[in-house]
């Protein structure tokens, strides 16, 4: 568990807090590219870091994030017109380019130099594999963007997704790095004879109780958890974290999976789910990319973008008489399942209740590799993992059989490279 402290550390991210100013030193993504289709096109609200900004592209095509609040009297520059390369507030007439400067004042004389002085908040945007990034930080030249393999992937190769979890980042990163819940949450009702021996699946559900090994990487932390397979050989599930929000889950078979989950906070209380990765779990020749966008269309709310259709209001269409005869859950579908459970934590999980155990050894690095980053930043400037090393992202996860007694690190440390070729992968093992 951790004390009251220490939980409001590692989950409030607004201006000014310990987590805030961490996230703030990095890139993040935004939103998708998708939602600003073409120049001109309307403003998106966005919600991030706790703070409320507002989306545009301009007439040039550059997308812009400014704060929400009009400089001048505080009117919304959501009901801006966005016209020649700005924002133009409707209160006053006042005009901001993408950089945050007023670039037109018609409501002061014309010999007034007063617009030179006037700039808003913004920050600045760089668009890649279907994501705006934008960097929140103090640092006038911004840092480089992270290697992530799965967001540098050629368009007709790439698949980008963004859904809506209504609560806390930190709880919803978690459920990414507690490989445990795997073999009950989502295959809870699979017999190990209805699986297909020799499996990925097979191994998970005869074992449900994984043992694990844990190291600290250059960008976070990264755990094995490994279980009997076949004779004289053990089945490794290895998943990362990455600093600031970022997870590699071991679905796929390690050195084929291209897949960087992204847990980004809107505020403390509502999370940005960003999945980018290859088509079909690795890169498609040919063909064009993917754009996955949920069921709900967004509407223009803080808080109305990505939304799933299933939620707490409709408790996530579960099905009792599936649970009784032939589903764990009564929940279809593995991120619904995800999603009810985190969500049914609370907005912000009150961690001092917890009772934790030996599966959740992962969750606990985690939460204490965030506390003593943000506290080395907050009390020597210490910059955290990865900030100006971009290359350290360049990294795989996925699941893999080893023979007994290899050592799981030296073994896998070619196929946990990215951008590298395993033509001789037998994937077979990921069948069900």
């Amino acid at each position: 568990m951790l004390s009251e402290r220490d939980n409001e550390a590692t989950t409030r991210v607004g201006p000014g807090t310990l987590m805030g100013n961490l996230f703030r030193q990095y890139w993040v993504p935004a939103m998708l590219s998708s939602e600003l289709p073409g120049p001109d096109s309307d403003q998106v609200r966005v919600k991030l870091l706790g703070e409320e900004l507002i989306g545009f592209r301009d007439t040039d095509g550059r997308v812009g994030l400014i704060q929400n609040a009009c400089p001048h009297r505080g009117a919304s520059l959501f009901f801006a017109r966005n016209e020649d390369c700005g924002l133009r507030c409707v209160y006053h007439g006042w005009k901001f380019d993408v950089t945050g400067q007023c670039t037109d004042m018609p409501s002061e004389p014309a010999e007034s130099n007063f617009k030179a002085r006037v700039k808003a908040r913004a920050y600045p945007c760089v668009e890649r594999g279907g994501v705006v990034w934008t960097y929140m930080g103090p640092r006038e030249d911004p840092p480089p963007l992270p290697h992530i393999e799965a967001n540098q992937l050629p368009e007709a190769e790439c698949e980008v997704s963004a859904t809506l979890r209504e609560c806390n980042w930190l709880q919803a990163l978690e459920g990414d790095i507690d490989t445990s819940h795997f073999g009950f949450l989502h295959y809870g009702a699979t017999d190990p004879a209805d699986a297909t021996p020799g499996t990925f699946l097979y191994y998970s559900v005869n074992d449900r109780a994984p043992r694990y090994a844990l190291v600290d990487t250059e960008y976070g932390s990264m755990y094995g958890a490994y279980r009997p397979a076949g004779p004289g050989e053990l089945y490794w599930r290895i998943a990362q974290f990455l600093f600031p929000c970022y997870t590699h889950i071991p679905s796929g078979a390690l050195g084929h999976q291209i897949l960087t989950r992204a847990w980004v906070p809107m505020d403390d209380d509502h999370t940005m789910f960003v999945s980018m990765g290859a088509r079909s779990g690795k890169p498609v020749p040919g063909g064009n990319g993917r754009v996955r966008t949920a069921a709900v269309p967004n509407g223009t709310g803080w808080t109305q973008r990505f939304r799933p259709p299933t939620n707490a209001n409709n408790d996530y269409l579960i099905d009792r008489e599936s649970q009784r005869r032939d589903s764990f859950t009564g929940i279809q579908g593995i991120p619904t399942q995800d999603q009810a459970v985190t969500e049914s934590m609370g907005s912000v999980l009150d961690r001092t209740r917890e009772r934790l155990g030996s599966s959740d050894v992962m969750v606990i690095r985690v939460r204490n590799r965030l506390l003593e980053a943000a506290r080395a930043l907050d009390e020597s400037g210490l910059l955290p993992p990865g900030v100006d090393d971009p290359q350290v992202y360049a990294t795989r996860s996925g699941s893999v059989v080893l023979p007994e007694g290899a050592d799981w690190l030296d073994a896998t440390d070619g196929l946990r490279r990215a951008y590298a070729e395993h033509p001789d992968l037998n994937l077979s093992l990921e069948a069900r």
